[in-house]
């Protein structure tokens, strides 16, 4: 198979030696691993029931920690519970993409079209994506919106500061919706949009999807 080449390696990682590199709060997943899981993270809420084999086993391999595992399981829908794992996974280490392919033994078709990902798209640059003018020149709607704020995940409020709202608006934002980190994240959207009025553009959230260190190819999937 194509991407049979790429699980070796990753199950290298995957060394005892190195079980404790997740643990130390400045190790960060390969950037590309990072990019992978955020493009495609409503995808994947979709298609997964973590609670079953997924999170257990990223807490016996040391990925997560209880209190982590008790967050997630805290969440009140399937589909939340596999964005809070999204969410934390990247910042869980080199070793969290590794085992998270490995804990995808009964969801083998995800692991297989994952890995056919990362060879398809070799850490490709920000710039490379391709919208038409009329499109980087509209206004998002509430639906184009609401799907950005799925994708958007912990790196929404970084997004939102570039684009302009102030700290006290991000708040009241999280506070608002303090269950749901979609609702807080499209409340924002949405504020910025009023605010912006003609000016908000999809050129301009992309512009601020750089600036926060997403990949921007993320409207591509959104709009085309």
């Amino acid at each position: 198979m194509a991407a049979a080449g790429v699980l070796p390696g990753l199950v290298a990682q995957l060394d005892p030696s190195r079980a404790t590199v997740a643990a130390r709060p400045s190790a960060q997943m390969e950037p590309v691993h990072r990019e992978l899981l955020r493009r495609h993270r409503w995808l994947l809420s979709e298609q997964l029931q973590v609670s079953d084999t997924i999170v257990p086993f990223l807490y016996q391999e040391d990925v997560l920690t209880r209190a982590q595992v008790e967050d997630i399981e805290a969440q009140p829908t399937n589909i939340r519970r596999s964005l809070k794992l999204l969410d934390l996974l990247p910042n869980r280490g080199p070793r969290a993409f590794p085992c998270f392919l490995q804990a995808l033994d009964e969801y083998s078709w995800v692991r297989d079209w994952l890995l056919r990902e990362l060879q398809t798209k070799p850490g490709a640059p920000a710039d490379v994506w391709q919208l038409p003018d009329s499109v980087l020149q509209k206004v998002p709607s509430d639906r184009e919106l609401s799907r950005l704020a799925s994708c958007l995940g912990s790196e929404w409020e970084a997004v939102l500061l570039d684009l302009g709202l102030s700290a006290a608006a991000l708040y009241r934002c999280q506070a608002d919706h303090s269950l749901s980190v979609h609702g807080a994240a499209l409340a924002a959207l949405l504020q910025w949009r009023h605010s912006g009025g003609k000016n908000a553009t999809v050129q301009r959230l992309a512009q601020s999807l750089q600036a926060a260190g997403v990949h921007v190819s993320v409207l591509q999937d959104i709009l085309l």
